[in-house]
């Protein structure tokens, strides 16, 4: 195989040095040139990618256009969106883009419309009679009260986010009593947990009430499934994430567990997902994994898959080039323990040249 060119969008990601390593340590030995966009020019990955071109945001009338500018003057064919909005915009041009030669790693627009939705996917979830948590959409401050009561608050804390978000945006664990001295001398703020009264009268300040989902809140681990469905290939690899900071995964480990495959391939079939995509779950009182959201691209650690033998960003570049990765190319299994430690690092940069990556 021959030396193969990629665009990746959001350069500025978390997830976007891992992205870059799957790439370029491929099953295949491939040499891949890559070329990195994002809304911003400050940002790490400018200085990752072999070339980096600046694109409106992906609510812009300019967004689409300007990508296919770039595709065009670089000859590249092959798209791997890392954030959510653009990929929402892509799955919608998506047959577009194709009938011009580019082809993008993402689902189609119906399926990401659900996906991307918290309240849509748990509905989904429970017409398959899969697990998820108990939950209540609220569109006013009462409403938001009565469902906060009805889940249990205050004997037992609730989780307050919006239907359509993410990096933790929006989300807030109601806890009566938060913080007390302990706490506050202890402890680093992460700012999630706030009672429902403080809460309320922070969204009073609005210029309109937002709608909330309002789930019961699970005490159990946190894991992320990342998963992959092509024309040969379905996998879905468990991750427990040890460490969470802000959202992002900063230690995980490979654990096999076939519930959450199950339930993540069951999910994928009837929601249409392709490609690279994943699941998030947390464990209930009894031990029982219910979903929490569904991240319907390349996740920020997917990297951590990579060292488990199933290199999920080059599966999906295969996949758009016509040439389906097989299951006797990978094995049957990851390779379970496998852990995933992030750290902060870095590129020394002088007048627009990298000096150095730590």
């Amino acid at each position: 195989m021959g030396a193969v060119r990629v665009l990746i969008t959001g350069a500025g990601a978390p997830g976007i040095r891992g992205t870059i390593y799957a790439l370029r340590h491929n099953l295949d030995g491939t040499h891949v040139e890559v070329v990195g966009t994002d809304v911003n020019t400050e940002v790490v990955g400018r200085y990752l990618v072999d070339r980096f071109y600046r694109v409106p945001p992906a609510e812009s009338d300019e967004y689409v256009p300007s990508l296919i500018e770039v595709c065009r003057k670089e000859g590249i064919t092959l798209v791997l969106p890392q954030t959510t909005r653009e990929a929402q915009v892509l799955a919608k041009v998506r047959e577009d883009l194709l009938r011009q030669g580019i082809r993008v790693g993402v689902s189609g627009f119906r399926a990401l419309s659900i996906a991307n939705d918290k309240a849509r996917l748990l509905e989904a979830f429970a017409e398959l009679g899969l697990p998820y948590p108990r939950y209540r959409l609220a569109r006013s401050e009462q409403e938001l009260i009565d469902a906060a009561e009805a889940l249990g608050y205050p004997r037992s804390p609730v989780v307050v986010k919006p239907p359509v978000s993410s990096g933790m945006r929006g989300l807030r664990i109601l806890k009566e009593g938060a913080w007390d001295a302990r706490r506050f001398l202890e402890e680093k703020p992460d700012g999630v947990e706030t009672s429902l009264m403080d809460l309320v009268k922070v969204l009073r300040r609005g210029s309109q009430w937002p709608t909330l989902l309002v789930t019961e809140y699970l005490p159990g681990p946190e894991y992320t499934v990342d998963a992959f469905r092509g024309k040969h290939l379905f996998v879905a690899v468990p991750r427990v994430r040890r460490a969470i900071r802000s959202g992002i995964t900063f230690v995980a480990e490979i654990e096999r567990r076939s519930d959450l495959e199950a339930y993540s391939m069951r999910a994928a079939v009837a929601l249409g997902l392709e490609y690279a995509f994943g699941f998030q779950f947390k464990l209930d009182e009894e031990g029982v994994p219910r979903v929490l959201e569904c991240n319907p691209r390349i996740q920020g650690t997917m990297v951590a898959s990579v060292f488990a033998g199933y290199n999920i960003p080059w599966f999906t570049v295969r996949e758009l080039m016509g040439v389906p990765v097989r299951r006797e190319e990978v094995g049957s299994q990851p390779v379970q323990g496998v852990k995933f430690y992030r750290y902060w690092g870095g590129v020394g940069v002088l007048d627009d040249t990298p000096l150095g990556e730590i």
